[in-house]
């Protein structure tokens, strides 16, 4: 998998996507992630790639010149199955949404900042728009690793454990489980004694069980939602 992230904030990307299983991934040749300054691509002295809006207001808007010139020399080395813009409108971003997307093999991620971009690009050029939740961060740099960071760890090689994704919170729809590890007693408090059982059919009975009431307590709009 490739995938290519527009920024004016290059450094921003740098640490998340350069460490811990991002960066292993990497290594192992697994995925490769290009981070793409957008002031490269300005024919202005000072290269700046914002402007104000039209008409009244506050307010500087990322203009559409720089990002397509960007976004088409980036589509002559590949093409990309999703163009994706980081929007506060946007879709929100699911763990469904990130199965899908790492089924693909080229994604180019487009991260707003200021007041967003050029409407024309999101019109002519953006095939995806995304959204963490309804709340206005600085710019889609968060955004965007933290989309890359929930698709890459779902290609297969990059955990050490490939069937460890598919327990995790939201896949079948329910948050997870708790989870125990060594000691089994610490200060008097103690792990459930059917973890320590060594009954796997029974265990797994119970870990979804559990699954079931702390989704039922703490997000019930998933059950409504998966009607079960």
């Amino acid at each position: 998998m490739r995938i290519d992230i527009i920024t004016v904030l290059p450094e921003l990307l740098e640490s998340p996507l350069g460490h811990s299983i991002m960066q292993r991934a990497q290594d192992k040749g697994l995925v490769e992630i290009g981070i793409h300054n957008l002031r490269d691509y300005s024919v202005k002295k000072h290269k700046n790639v914002d402007d104000y809006a039209y008409g009244p207001g506050a307010g500087m808007v990322l203009q559409i010149e720089p990002i397509v010139r960007c976004i088409e020399a980036l589509e002559t080395e590949r093409k990309y199955d999703e163009i994706i813009y980081m929007s506060p409108d946007g879709e929100r971003f699911q763990q469904a949404m990130a199965n899908e997307l790492a089924l693909k093999g080229n994604l180019l991620i487009l991260c707003g900042h200021y007041k967003g971009v050029d409407e024309r690009v999101r019109e002519h050029f953006v095939t995806k728009e995304i959204s963490l939740g309804d709340y206005v961060l600085s710019g889609g740099e968060l955004g965007a690793a933290v989309v890359t960071d929930a698709v890459v760890r779902l290609l297969p090689g990059v955990l050490s454990d490939e069937t460890s994704a598919l327990t995790d919170s939201f896949q079948d729809g329910l948050v997870a489980p708790p989870v125990y590890s060594r000691p089994s007693e610490f200060r008097g408090m103690k792990v459930p004694d059917i973890l320590l059982s060594g009954h796997e059919a029974k265990i797994e009975k119970w870990r979804f069980e559990q699954s079931l009431e702390r989704t039922k307590l703490r997000r019930p709009e998933l059950l409504k939602s998966n009607k079960r």
